[in-house]
């Protein structure tokens, strides 16, 4: 039986979660004024499918993994902050060094590491583990029909790709990628302080 108010809870969640900010969001940030607009476009594509992969796992109990081995989670928690310590610091070690890059189409290979940077940058993404372990695992109800379940992933998929593509859009345009050419450096050991700090936010 479709458990519409089910849906509806995990919606209202799963969007207060997505739209705050956090490194997924920075990445995209960056990316859209750096890079082309298919560049930032792929790498949505790989943070919308981790979430993807998140949110099946929560659904199907994977707070009750992490209660179960706790040691899964720390690891986890641990790598997702080397990780975002790591891309923060080469951010602002890099800071204005890459050239300007026309808002085109972009390479096949650029896009092909665009969208595996949306993935890592997802997975070592300490935000999105405990959101979908602990928030949107309690949101959503522990048995639930296969409608409801395929209805609570398609609104992670058209959540997350229609807020991360917006901002991946808007700030793919030609006048605001000529801005952030202007103040390459500044953005750049912005965003990788924003990282770092997630990151060492994360570790301690």
């Amino acid at each position: 039986m479709f458990d519409s108010a089910a849906v509806l809870t995990v919606f209202w969640v799963y969007l207060a979660g997505v739209v705050i900010p956090g490194p997924n969001f920075v990445a995209v940030v960056h990316k859209a004024v750096a890079a082309t607009r298919a560049e930032a476009l792929a790498l949505v594509a790989g943070i919308v499918t981790v979430n993807l992969v998140w949110s099946t796992f929560a659904l199907t109990g994977l707070s009750l993994v992490f209660a179960a081995f706790p040691w899964a989670a720390l690891v986890v928690k641990l790598m997702g902050a080397a990780y975002l310590m790591w891309f923060g610091v080469r951010l602002i070690l890099n800071a204005g060094k890459h050239p300007a890059v026309p808002n085109g189409s972009g390479s096949a290979g650029s896009i092909r590491n665009s969208f595996f940077q949306g993935i890592v940058t997802n997975v070592g993404n300490p935000k999105s583990m405990v959101f979908y372990a602990a928030v949107f695992s309690a949101a959503a109800p522990s048995c639930v029909s296969v409608s409801s379940f395929a209805s609570m992933l398609a609104v992670v998929v058209t959540v997350s790709l229609t807020w991360y593509g917006l901002v991946a859009v808007m700030l793919s345009q030609s006048r605001i990628s000529s801005m952030y050419q202007k103040a390459r450096k500044v953005i750049d050991r912005l965003c990788g302080g924003l990282i770092l700090g997630l990151g060492v936010r994360q570790l301690v």
